[in-house]
């Protein structure tokens, strides 16, 4: 029934034990979620808000615990048994997670996947469960859907596997769907999409939806009410538009006015030439068998020249699956391609690992998904320098840790979190650790993959400025690749658009987002511009 509060929470405190001692992640909160509704949860990195969530699902971390009551149409979720649970998780309340690629298993194909909880929970046969999971991925626009059935999870993009997370969680028409971030990885036109899709299926299946989120933009077109949540506890909470046209906390008023500004200038035009590729081409074998037939050809990346020179920022934005991480890796030859890649007057093409270890130091990669590129059984402080290791053998661990204080504060992290794990920090917090990284090699090139995706706004425009501080004191050039144009335009000084593989257009970036000449790059900074205009009227 409407209006019937079928999930409530009280006093949820949540506490992690660390080796630093024990790190309160929510402090005794209280929220609820009527039939039907749509509630947001929303803060920056580290408030708290999907602990929140994975505490009520009984999902936490093996250091964590939680106290309180998490009720769900009368039965208290922290106290029932992993049997009772499990009637609960993927039937009644389903989860789409923030970070698809660990929550894929990358030893099964798409559509065993997504027909694994279709036949546990609802029993159907094979060919019926096949069906389902086709259905689900026409749903949320996956394309080629009989063919993506077959694929792993390592071959979709980001987009493409988030889509996949949110088929799983529609599978058995949840009561309470809990969507953590579910469109961080998607573009602006997709995302609209994915929104759009949720929007419908609730009001077709009467599901309850806790959006969790950083991207207040998003909560005002989608919510029905809103939680701000802050260093583990709400601060602000109420109706959608009362609390977007009349907030009352300050940290509420800081989100809503966040956004990253300013213009990044162009090189001089004697600038050197770093590193450039021409005709790079990139194909991908897909599928094939003894019963399956030939493979299919994919090509990822078809004939593309780029030009990179010192102190340069070249934005590599397209929709999910256009190809433009797949042009990154290549040009830092960690992927195999046709055409001629040079880096520094060096010749690249034909590199193997051995030729190219010593310059992998100057050729660095910021991963789209930080948490699947951390290793979970190393501290912070090993993974930051672990690096240093292999490119500067001859520091002492004394002077490693001291880099690693330094990178820790650069990208605005405590020093005395070195001791921790990736598990215990948030997704924004774990894409901070991963800069870092790169950044203590004090590379030349870095390719960075989508690195603000994960992180709220007001800390994207910190890690915008941050970038710029290091491009300018050490003479860095950046091919930063990206679905978020507004990002995109602060960081950018020349701009590359990309479809299928292919460049459509190119060319300095206030001439791109000024005068766009083709139809889909008029397309997608349409969609930005509605994104920004919705923010500032928020």
């Amino acid at each position: 029934m409407a209006g019937e509060t079928i999930l409530s929470v009280k006093d949820l405190r949540v506490r992690f034990r660390t080796l630093d001692g024990v790190v309160n992640a929510v402090k005794g909160i209280n929220l609820h979620v009527d039939a039907g509704e749509t509630v947001a949860v929303v803060g920056e990195s580290g408030s708290g808000k999907s602990q929140t969530m994975m505490a009520a699902m009984s999902l936490l971390a093996s250091n964590g615990e939680a106290t309180g009551v998490v009720d769900y149409r009368g039965k208290n979720l922290l106290t029932l048994g992993k049997s009772e649970l499990n009637k609960v998780r993927g039937r009644k309340i389903s989860m789409i997670f923030q970070e698809p690629m660990t929550s894929l298993d990358p030893l099964y194909t798409i559509g065993n996947q997504l027909m694994e909880p279709i036949r546990r929970h609802r029993g159907l046969s094979g060919a019926e469960a096949r069906a389902e999971a086709l259905r689900l991925l026409e749903l949320v626009k996956i394309p080629d859907p009989e063919r993506r059935l077959k694929s792993y999870p390592h071959e979709m993009s980001g987009g493409q596997r988030q889509r996949v997370m949110i088929a799983m969680a529609l599978a058995n028409d949840p009561d309470i769907l809990i969507a953590d971030e579910p469109t961080t990885a998607l573009d602006v036109t997709i995302q609209a999409q994915i929104l759009m899709l949720l929007a419908e299926l609730q009001r077709k299946l009467g599901m309850a939806i806790v959006f969790i989120t950083h991207d207040l933009g998003i909560v005002r077109r989608f919510a029905d009410r809103v939680y701000v949540m802050r260093y583990g506890e709400v601060v602000e909470e109420g109706k959608a538009d009362e609390l977007f046209a009349n907030p009352h906390h300050d940290y509420t008023k800081m989100l809503l006015a966040a956004e990253p500004t300013g213009r990044k200038a162009a090189p001089p035009d004697n600038a050197p030439i770093l590193l450039e590729g021409r005709n790079v081409e990139v194909e991908f074998k897909i599928g094939g068998g003894f019963l399956a037939g030939p493979p299919m050809l994919l090509k990822a990346v078809d004939r593309i020249s780029v030009t990179l020179k010192r102190g340069q920022t070249i934005g590599i934005v397209g929709e999910s699956g256009s190809g433009k991480s797949t042009l990154g890796r290549a040009l830092l030859r960690l992927l195999p391609s046709e055409g001629v890649i040079r880096f520094a007057n060096q010749d690249l093409s034909k590199a193997d690992k051995s030729e190219m270890r010593p310059l992998r130091k100057e050729l660095q990669l910021v991963f789209q998904d930080p948490f699947g590129s951390l290793s979970p059984r190393m501290t912070v402080g090993q993974i930051i320098t672990e690096g240093l290791l292999v490119h500067e053998p001859s520091l002492s661990s004394k002077e490693r840790d001291k880099r690693a204080v330094e990178a820790l504060r650069e990208v605005g992290l405590s020093p005395e979190t070195r001791n921790r794990y990736p598990h215990e920090f948030s997704g924004g917090q774990r894409q901070r650790i991963a800069i870092a990284r790169a950044m203590i090699l004090k590379p030349k090139v870095v390719v960075l993959d989508e690195p603000t995706s994960a992180l709220d706004r007001s800390v994207q425009k910190q890690i915008v400025e941050l970038l710029r501080t290091l491009q300018a004191d050490h003479d860095l050039s950046y091919l930063f690749i990206s679905h978020d144009l507004a990002v995109v335009r602060a960081m950018s000084d020349y701009i590359i658009v990309m479809k299928q593989g292919k460049i459509v257009e190119e060319g300095p970036t206030e001439e791109i987002f000024g005068h766009p000449r083709e139809a889909y790059t008029k397309t997608l900074m349409a969609a930005a511009i509605d994104e920004t205009k919705f923010r500032q009227s928020a």
